[in-house]
C-alpha cells in the first residue's frame, strides 16, 4: 500500500521547480546594484561583488561562510525533493572552500499537504545535512499554496582559503565536476520525452553533495571555483569571466552530459529559466556553428550541479589524478585566455 507521501505528486502545486524559479539574473543584478554594504573590512566576500555566498571573517584563522538557498519542487517525490533541496543549498558552502556546519530549514507548505509528505521533506533535508558533516538545528515554516523548501547554511572556511569566481587566471584549465541536462530532462519528463532511466539518473545527480570534489580540489589549490546552478553553465562561466576579467573558452562537445538530456534539447523543448539565462549572459557569449542543442544545453539551468574550476595549468595533471584516484566525474571544458566574456566553441 502507498503512502499519502508516496501518493503525492508535489509538483501538481507549481508551475516552475527547482533553480528554474530563480529571479531573473539581469534585474537582480540592478537591484542589487545600490545595496552595497558599508565599509566592513572584516566581510571578505559580500554584495560588492556577490559570489556563491558571503563570507565574514572572525580572526586570522577563522572566517563564516553563510548562504540561503530554497525553491518550489522539481519532483514529486518529497524526499527526493528534501535532499535536492538541501544539497543545492550546502553547496554553495562547498563552492566557496567551506565547511557546513550549521542548517535552518525555510519552508512554506500548502496546508493541504499531508503531513506525511511535509515529514519526509524535512527528514530527508536533515539526513543530507548530516552526511555533509552538518545540523539542521531548526528553521521556519509558512503556510503557502505553493511549496517551497530550502536551507539558510553556516560554514567555516580559513581567511587565506576561500574560493572565489575572482581569481581564474590566462592559461588556467576549466573543469565541471557534474554532468549538465537536470532542468531539461526534469521538463522533458513532464512531457513524456525522457528515455527511461533519465530522470532517475538526474535525481540522483541532483542529490549527490559536492563535499567530496570540494575535498579533492581544496588539496590540490584552485583559482577560482562557482557552482553551476540556475543560471546555467553560461551564466556561471560569465560571472567567473567578468569577476576576473578574463575570457572563458569552451568546447562545446567537451561538455559532460546527463543521458538523454541532449535528446530533449534536440527536440526543441527548453524550460522556463532559458530565456531568463540567455538574457543574463547571452550579450557576452559567442557560440558561432555550435548546435542549438548544445547551447540550450549550456544555458540550461541547473539544480544542484557540480563545480566549475580554474586551475593552473601546470596543477591539471594533479587534478584529474585525483579525481582518478577518487573515483569522482571530472571534465575538462575549457580552458581561460586573456580577454573577456564567453566562447563556446
Amino acid at each position: 500500500m502507498r503512502s499519502e507521501a508516496q501518493a503525492v505528486h508535489l509538483t501538481d502545486f507549481t508551475s516552475c521547480g527547482g533553480c528554474a524559479a530563480k529571479y531573473p539574473a539581469a534585474r537582480l543584478e540592478e537591484l542589487l546594484a545600490e545595496l552595497v554594504p558599508p565599509e566592513a573590512g572584516d566581510l571578505l566576500v559580500g554584495l560588492a561583488p556577490s559570489d556563491d555566498a558571503a563570507v565574514y571573517r572572525l580572526d586570522d584563522e577563522r572566517a563564516l561562510v553563510a548562504t540561503v538557498d530554497f525553491f518550489p519542487p522539481l519532483v514529486d517525490d518529497p524526499a527526493d525533493y528534501g535532499a535536492i533541496a538541501a544539497a543545492n543549498a550546502l553547496n554553495d558552502v562547498f563552492a566557496m572552500g567551506g565547511l557546513p556546519l550549521l542548517a535552518l530549514s525555510v519552508a512554506a507548505f500548502p496546508e493541504a499537504l499531508p503531513g506525511e509528505a511535509v515529514a519526509a521533506v524535512l527528514a530527508s533535508a536533515a539526513e543530507t545535512v548530516r552526511s555533509a558533516g552538518a545540523v539542521l538545528a531548526g528553521g521556519h515554516t509558512l503556510r503557502d499554496d505553493e511549496p517551497k523548501f530550502g536551507l539558510a547554511v553556516v560554514g567555516t572556511v580559513h581567511p587565506d582559503d576561500v574560493w572565489t569566481k575572482a581569481g581564474a587566471r590566462a592559461g588556467d584549465v576549466l573543469y565541471l565536476t557534474k554532468p549538465l541536462g537536470t532542468g531539461l530532462i526534469v521538463h522533458g519528463a513532464k512531457r513524456g520525452l525522457v528515455e527511461p532511466g533519465a530522470l532517475e539518473g538526474a535525481i540522483a545527480s541532483m542529490r549527490r553533495l559536492n563535499a567530496d570534489p570540494a575535498r579533492l580540489v581544496r588539496a590540490v589549490g584552485p583559482n577560482a571555483v562557482t557552482d553551476v546552478t540556475g543560471f546555467g553553465l553560461l551564466g556561471h562561466a560569465w560571472e567567473l569571466a567578468d569577476r576576473s576579467r578574463v575570457a572563458v573558452v569552451l568546447d562545446a562537445e567537451a561538455l559532460p552530459l546527463l543521458p538523454g538530456a541532449r535528446a530533449v534539447a534536440a527536440a526543441g523543448e527548453r524550460t522556463g529559466g532559458d530565456s531568463r539565462n540567455r538574457d543574463f549572459a547571452g550579450p557576452h557569449v559567442a557560440h558561432g556553428a555550435v548546435g542549438e542543442d548544445l547551447v540550450a544545453l549550456a544555458y540550461d539551468p541547473q539544480t544542484a550541479g557540480g563545480l566549475l574550476i580554474a586551475v593552473a595549468a601546470g596543477k591539471a595533471a594533479a587534478l584529474e589524478s585525483a579525481f582518478a584516484a577518487g573515483a569522482e566525474p571530472l571534465t575538462r571544458i575549457g580552458r581561460v585566455e586573456a580577454g573577456a566574456g564567453v566562447t563556446l566553441r
